[in-house]
C-alpha cells in the first residue's frame, strides 16, 4: 500500500529523522536566546512606545529628541532583562564594562531609527507634508528603525557584551597500551 493509504508518511515527504535533531542540537540555543531576546524586547519596545508618544503629546519634545529619551529608557528595561535573564548564563565581566559597551552598541541601535525618522520626518516631509505626523513618525522610527536596530544589536550583544563562558578545558585521556 501506498503511504496516503495507510496514514504513514513516506520517506520522501519527510527529512531523515536525525537531520531534525541535529539541527536542533547545533541550533536550539539561538532559538531559546532569540525567543527571551525578543521577549525581553517587546516589553522594552513597549516602554519606548509609550515615552516616545508622551514625549511628542505631552511634553512637547522635538521627534528626534523624543525618541532618544524614549530609548534611553527602554535600553535600560532591556539592558535588565537581558543581563538577567537572555543571557544569564554567559560569562559575567564587569557590570559596569557590560553597562557602557551595551550603551555604546545601544547607541549605534538607535542610530538605524533616527536615520529612518530623519529621512522620513525631514526629507520626505519637506516634500510630503503627510510624512509630519506622529502615525508616519512612529512608522519609521519604532517599525522600520526599530527592525533594524534589533537586528544590529542581538547580534552584536552577543559578540560583544554578553560574553559565551569560557570554554573548559578537555580532560587528557589516558591510552592504555596492550
Amino acid at each position: 500500500m501506498s503511504a496516503t493509504v495507510t496514514g504513514e508518511p513516506s520517506a520522501s515527504s519527510s527529512p531523515r529523522p536525525g537531520f531534525l535533531r541535529r539541527l536542533w542540537e547545533r541550533f536550539g540555543h539561538l532559538v531559546h536566546e532569540l525567543g527571551k531576546f525578543g521577549t525581553v524586547g517587546i516589553i522594552a519596545f513597549g516602554v519606548d512606545l509609550i515615552l516616545f508618544n508622551i514625549a511628542l503629546a505631552l511634553l512637547d519634545m522635538e521627534s528626534l529628541t523624543a525618541k532618544i529619551f524614549s530609548t534611553a529608557i527602554a535600553a535600560t528595561v532591556a539592558f535588565i532583562g537581558n543581563r538577567f535573564w537572555t543571557w544569564r548564563n554567559r560569562a559575567r565581566s564587569n557590570l559596569a564594562r557590560e553597562y557602557v559597551i551595551y550603551f555604546v552598541l545601544n547607541a549605534l541601535g538607535l542610530s538605524f531609527s533616527l536615520l529612518t525618522l530623519a529621512i522620513s520626518h525631514y526629507g520626505l516631509g519637506s516634500i510630503w507634508p503627510a510624512f509630519k505626523n506622529p502615525i508616519a513618525d512612529n512608522i519609521s522610527a519604532n517599525i522600520v528603525g526599530t527592525a533594524m536596530g534589533t537586528t544590529f544589536r542581538f547580534w552584536s550583544y552577543r559578540r560583544w557584551v554578553f560574553l559565551k563562558p569560557d570554554a573548559q578545558p578537555v580532560p587528557a585521556t589516558v591510552t592504555e597500551s596492550k
